[in-house]
Order: C-alpha cells, then sequence, then structure tokens
C-alpha cells in the first residue's frame, strides 16, 4: 500500500503489485477485508447480505416498474448495488433472480395478518392492510407486468403511472392480496372508480 501511495488496495491491485497472490492472502486471514484491516488499511470492498441485496433488486424493481436487468442494477437511480456484487455474491445474474422471486415468494408480514382495519371509506372488517407491502406488488408486478389489465398500455415512468388496484373494491370487503390485486394504468383505475 506504501509502495501505491494508498490507504485502500483491491484484490486487482495486490496481484498485480505483490510476490504471493490475493487467493494465498485470503485462505490465511479468511476474507481479503480481514487482511485489510489487519494491515491498518481501508476496507474497500462492502459486504451485503442476502435480505440487502435481495430487498434492493425489490427497490430496483418497484423504481423501474418491471423486473431489473443486470445492466440496470448499474444505473445508480435504480440500484444502490452494482451488477458485479450480484455476480460474485450469486455466481450469475440468473441465480441471483431465482433468489429473489423465493424471497419475494415468502409470506410477508405486512401484506398478509390478521388484522382488522376501518378507514374513513370502508366500514368492512379485513384481514390485510389496504396497501399492498413492497413485496406484494413486486409479485403483482412479476404476474401481470407493466401493462395495464384492461387497456394493456405499458406503464411506464416508475411507479407514479401504474396503480396497484384491488379487482374486489376494498370499500366492498375485497382484502389487499395477490389474487385480488392488478396493475391498472391511472387512466383506467381512475375511470374504474369503486365499481
Amino acid at each position: 500500500m506504501k509502495k501505491l501511495g494508498k490507504t485502500k488496495l483491491t484484490i486487482k491491485e495486490f496481484d498485480a503489485n505483490a510476490k504471493i497472490n490475493s487467493s494465498t492472502v485470503t485462505r490465511r486471514f479468511g476474507k481479503w477485508n480481514n487482511a485489510l484491516a489487519l494491515a491498518g488499511a481501508d476496507i474497500s470492498n462492502t459486504f451485503y447480505s442476502d435480505e440487502e441485496l435481495l430487498s434492493n433488486i425489490k427497490d430496483a424493481w418497484l423504481k423501474k416498474g418491471k423486473q431489473p436487468s443486470r445492466r440496470d442494477m448499474d444505473n445508480k437511480e435504480l440500484s444502490m448495488i452494482s451488477s458485479g456484487t450480484y455476480l460474485r455474491h450469486y455466481g450469475t445474474w440468473y441465480k441471483a433472480l431465482e433468489s429473489f422471486i423465493a424471497y419475494v415468494s415468502e409470506n410477508d408480514d405486512d401484506s398478509i395478518n390478521e388484522i382488522s382495519e376501518n378507514d374513513n371509506t370502508s366500514s368492512v372488517k379485513h384481514k390485510t392492510k389496504r396497501d399492498p407491502s413492497d413485496r406484494l406488488k413486486v409479485q403483482v408486478l412479476m404476474r401481470d407486468g407493466n401493462r395495464c389489465r384492461i387497456c394493456g398500455v405499458e406503464c411506464s415512468g416508475g411507479l407514479h403511472n401504474i396503480h396497484f388496484d384491488h379487482i374486489i373494491p376494498w370499500s366492498k370487503g375485497g382484502e389487499t392480496t395477490l389474487d385480488n390485486l392488478q396493475v391498472l394504468c391511472s387512466t383506467c383505475n381512475e375511470a374504474k372508480g369503486n365499481m
């Protein structure tokens, strides 16, 4: 590090300048960051948990309104974590998406639980909250895509043009479940109203 005049050192830089290979260092210290910490260097890479990685895909999916591509993950406005991190963690983008589907398909405590919620538009007792959770929104987008189920137009521009509509209206006892939600464009949702 002194030779390079740096406080951070990547594996690539180490391999280009050291007499031993970085794999020797990681075998000895368990992780590259452990070796950096012992050498008094700044940690150059952040390691994310599965929860953080999969939650970031969820956020990117909701911002885009449809499945993000591997390249989309390098767009800092869409994703906080780069595609390279997913490739290192899961091996391929496809495997990352498989893990994401399993993550989204797990029971979501925010969307399906025994609650009694009354609001100004409904006196019906519900088992679910009115607004779908982010996981449930992603499940609806995975099923419907980002196309309106009534007119078929592509809902673009992110979530502000995508509406998650209750097929059986909330005020008439419709629950916030995957089977009772659909993607609509703002025009069709406003025209449908409480029908």
